[in-house]
């Protein structure tokens, strides 16, 4: 993730501003908050700024997913080349069906929240609309679940676990 980042990073400086770079790395799949931060740290974008910038860009396609990747999926399903796409979200779902449904509200909540490869508020909205989960109780499901990446990714990415140990 650290080398997309520093790529896209490279790539938009002098186009747009950092704050801009670090908005746009925030909205992609993928990349998220956690890239977000990232990027803010490499491009030393204020902390309180980055964080703020980061959690908007990385919630802004969020209702846009749960309202839409049904119907989304089911017209690639619909096609030969983007059967394929469709599978493949449909696996990530099967694969994580089990852990969000038993714990529901805080399966979405840590699914989203723990940031590894292939969790974060993308792939929970993914999750949560094609289980048809209440949007009512994914929302703020996804929306703790980014206060909590942005947690974690705060003390990897600006090492405030180490100023708060000085």
């Amino acid at each position: 993730m650290e080398g997309l980042v520093n790529s896209i990073t490279q790539n938009l400086q002098g186009v747009v501003s950092k704050e801009m770079i670090v908005f746009i790395i925030s909205m992609m799949p993928v990349l998220e908050l956690r890239g977000g931060l990232l990027a803010a740290s490499i491009l030393n974008v204020p902390y309180i700024k980055a964080l703020i910038i980061c959690v908007v860009g990385n919630l802004l396609p969020i209702p846009f997913v749960l309202f839409f990747i049904e119907k989304i999926v089911m017209a690639l399903e619909k096609f030969g080349p983007t059967k394929r796409i469709a599978m493949m979200l449909r696996n990530k779902v099967e694969k994580n069906r089990e852990a969000i449904e038993k714990y529901d509200f805080w399966g979405l909540v840590l699914f989203v929240g723990i940031p590894l490869p292939g969790t974060g508020a993308w792939t929970g909205s993914l999750v949560a609309g094609l289980l048809h989960m209440k949007r009512r109780k994914a929302i703020p499901a996804i929306l703790a679940g980014v206060v909590m990446a942005s947690v974690i990714m705060s003390i990897v990415s600006y090492g405030i676990l180490g100023n708060i140990i000085r």
